[in-house]
């Protein structure tokens, strides 16, 4: 069974649903964080590139910030597991994965908004609030952190994400386990999920590329 979509039908290897055959994968890929939720996200993003972005007038705005996906696809994925990611992949990706094309930049970043968005709202549904130890947090990072479950802007929602992260991982930390959240966001990061987040929240209605085409010349 493989993990993939086809235009909304998300298709999960129900054998990742095994904690040892799901760990085995993780560390053979190197990935820091592996979850059937996290597939889950990951392939409903793939979907969504198809309902947010493949439409007229978002494509330019989505090539400035992830690449040409007109690349070829399967020859970048070849290249991807047939090699290591570029130096200082952190800087501008959220994963290694998200590295191999820009069809999986775009669905790693979707999926990460929604694990930030999913936590946060949690996290204000039991009240969790965040108010330090200052002399632990970086000093350019908020040092409060009050989880709301709709946050006006995308600058409130990582204003509370990074202090919660920290927060979390060093409750892990204590339980010898390891980091809830194994990720470093960079400014590029940023401005990929900041794009998420607009394109969610303007609700664009859902049309076929065709038919968005010809709404778009009517």
């Amino acid at each position: 069974m493989t993990i993939g979509h086809a235009s909304g039908l998300v298709t999960i290897d129900l054998a990742e649903g095994d904690d040892g055959y799901r760990e085995q994968l993780r560390i053979r890929l190197a990935e820091p964080y592996r979850t059937m939720l996290g597939h889950l996200r990951h392939e409903t993003g793939h979907w969504y590139w198809e309902v947010l972005v493949d439409r007229p007038g978002n494509t330019d705005a989505f090539r400035a910030l992830f690449g040409d996906e007109s690349v070829n696809y399967a020859d970048a994925l070849q290249q991807h597991y047939g090699g290591e990611p570029p130096a200082g992949w952190e800087q501008e990706y959220v994963s290694t994965y998200a590295t191999a094309h820009p069809w999986e930049d775009w669905a790693e970043s979707f999926a990460h908004y929604l694990h930030i968005r999913d936590t946060e709202q949690t996290a204000a549904a039991y009240g969790l609030v965040v108010e330090g130890p200052d002399a632990k947090a970086p000093a350019a990072a908020p040092l409060e952190a009050v989880p709301s479950e709709r946050p006006a802007t995308f600058d409130e929602i990582v204003e509370t994400w990074l202090p919660l992260t920290y927060a979390l991982n060093a409750v892990n930390r204590s339980m010898g386990a390891h980091d809830l959240y194994p990720f470093v966001l960079a400014p590029k990061v940023l401005g990929k999920l900041r794009f998420v987040h607009d394109l969610v929240q303007a609700r664009i209605p859902y049309r076929t590329p065709d038919e968005a085409v010809a709404a778009a010349s009517a």
